[in-house]
């Protein structure tokens, strides 16, 4: 058993950068119900500040469109659907994180798609009127939403450009001059919005020192650096319904966040934001890694040390209402989503919720705890046992001393793992029915339900000793409370009358 001392010397503050922003599919999923059934949870019992997908001028959306006067076709705009999704995400507490992408079929110069619902990753085939489309969305966000509020929104330009599959060929060159092209057009409408990229994902970080080295050569404007991140390995079976691949260890993760920082203090510009726009385990919606206890396990140190390095980091997804391998086909299918299809939380869902509940000041932090205080004294704290080795008997126990002032305390405790909060395991007992019955579904959320323990403890020597065991990919919440007794003040109280105490 390990043995752990919190004695609340030298606290520090615990930046919430972990739920600054979160991912979603691409937009036009903002028109279905049961996508902002999911928003409206998730906001609610998590309450992220930003939200960032994919296609805000893919044509479901349908901003750009074209239309004939007298023999000549000219560009028509058309803000009905992205007012309706961004008045959504607004009402909800949400600002867009804007990610400018991908190319109207009308505007594209290839044929070059990604995704089923196919969005075009080439380059405008008319550059001027690219940039006219650019100045009139930001300049309809602006007189929609005002500036004031406008400025507050991050706009990052295209996504993944490094890879073959989401910008053509991979063209860096090609890229730079459509950031150009872009930074410059929305700059043209108001200078103090913030542009940025460039989105990158791993194993491409010269990207970003070419890209911050292309700004300065070419006075193009940069207000932050964009990338993403996700630690799975190449696949190693690859089925029509699953995607499998071992996981890199999550301080891989961590220490490309260091290292990308590092490169941002030694450029010409030290001091740009850095924001993961993406972030996960596997980068694949059908890894059945999303849907399991390991993955909250796994990523419980990100979310605790993330925000060391970088300014927000935005995880990827927040729900299961995604489809760009078409529409999902199954009740769990490794799906990024914390919440899964018919309002099923899934385990990392309550690793944010947990996290949520956590103090500003910090008290201590390991490896496998963090411990923070609350404004009115509470403790909160949350503690993992990361397991990623097959089979049984992986339990851990360790003792946690708190530092407390004598009195009298509540304690309770919600966890998650293998055996509680996981509705994977309950689905897969029920045959894993692909599209479950309303009482299959009903049964799903019962067993999605976090274990809850309590304890009340009279503190005498101003010190608090949690004994602790979890058992494999466990990931628990503690909460401690001091407790202001009213037991006197009922008249007549006899608990000892009641045949059970």
């Amino acid at each position: 058993m390990s043995e752990i001392q919190v004695t609340g010397e030298n606290p520090r503050t615990f930046p919430a950068h972990w739920k600054k922003c979160i991912g979603t599919g691409r937009l036009g999923l903002a028109l279905q119900k049961d996508y902002l059934d999911h928003l409206k949870t998730v906001q609610k019992e998590i309450g992220f500040s930003y939200i960032r997908g994919h296609g805000l001028l893919h044509d479901d959306i349908g901003i750009y469109r074209e239309i004939e006067v007298d023999g000549v076709k000219r560009p028509f705009y058309n803000f009905t659907y992205i007012d309706r999704i961004f008045d959504s995400f607004l009402d909800l507490g949400l600002k867009p994180f804007i990610e400018i992408g991908f190319m109207p079929k009308l505007l594209a110069s290839d044929q070059q798609t990604i995704f089923a619902w196919e969005g075009n990753v080439t380059p405008p085939n008319d550059y001027q009127k690219w940039r006219d489309l650019i100045k009139a969305i930001t300049q309809h966000f602006i007189e929609r939403y005002g500036v004031k509020e406008v400025l507050t929104w991050p706009f990052e330009i295209w996504n993944e450009p490094n890879l073959v599959n989401f910008w053509k060929d991979a063209d860096k060159e090609a890229y730079f001059k459509l950031y150009k092209m872009t930074a410059e057009a929305i700059k043209s409408v108001h200078p103090e919005i913030e542009v940025g990229g460039p989105a990158i994902c791993g194993g491409s970080d010269h990207w970003i020192t070419d890209f911050l080295s292309f700004c300065k050569t070419e006075n193009v404007p940069v207000d932050f650096v964009s990338r993403h991140a996700y630690t799975s390995k190449p696949p190693h079976k690859v089925t029509p319904d699953y995607y499998y691949q071992e996981l890199e260890e999550p301080e891989k993760m961590l220490q490309e966040f260091e290292n990308v920082r590092q490169m941002i203090n030694d450029s010409d510009y030290p001091d740009l934001p850095f924001h993961i726009t993406e972030y996960n385990t596997s980068y694949s919606p059908i890894n059945p890694v999303h849907d399991t206890t390991l993955n909250a396990a796994y990523l419980a140190k990100i979310l605790s040390e993330g925000g060391e390095h970088v300014d927000s980091f935005s995880y990827w997804t927040f729900s299961d209402v995604f489809e760009e391998l078409d529409v999902p086909k199954a009740q769990f299918h490794g799906g990024f989503g914390l919440m899964g299809l018919n309002h099923i939380r899934k385990p990392t869902y309550h690793l944010f919720a947990f996290f949520n509940r956590l103090g500003a000041k910090l008290l201590y932090r390991d490896d496998q705890l963090i411990v923070t205080e609350k404004e009115n004294g509470d403790i909160v704290a949350i503690v993992w046992n990361l397991v990623m080795n097959k089979g049984e008997k992986h339990d851990r126990s360790l003792s946690v001393q708190l530092p407390v002032s004598n009195g009298l305390y509540f304690t309770s405790t919600q966890s998650i793992s293998e055996k509680h909060a996981n509705p994977w395991r309950v689905w897969k007992e029920q045959g894993r029915p692909r599209f479950p019955s309303k009482a299959q579904v009903d049964t799903l959320k019962q067993s999605a339900i976090p274990y809850f323990e309590s304890s009340q403890t009279e503190v005498t020597r101003d010190q608090l000793t949690l004994h602790l065991t979890l058992t494999k990919n466990e990931v628990r919440l503690l909460e401690i409370n001091r407790v202001n007794d009213e037991t006197d003040t009922y008249l007549g109280l006899d608990d000892h009358l009641i045949d059970t105490y």
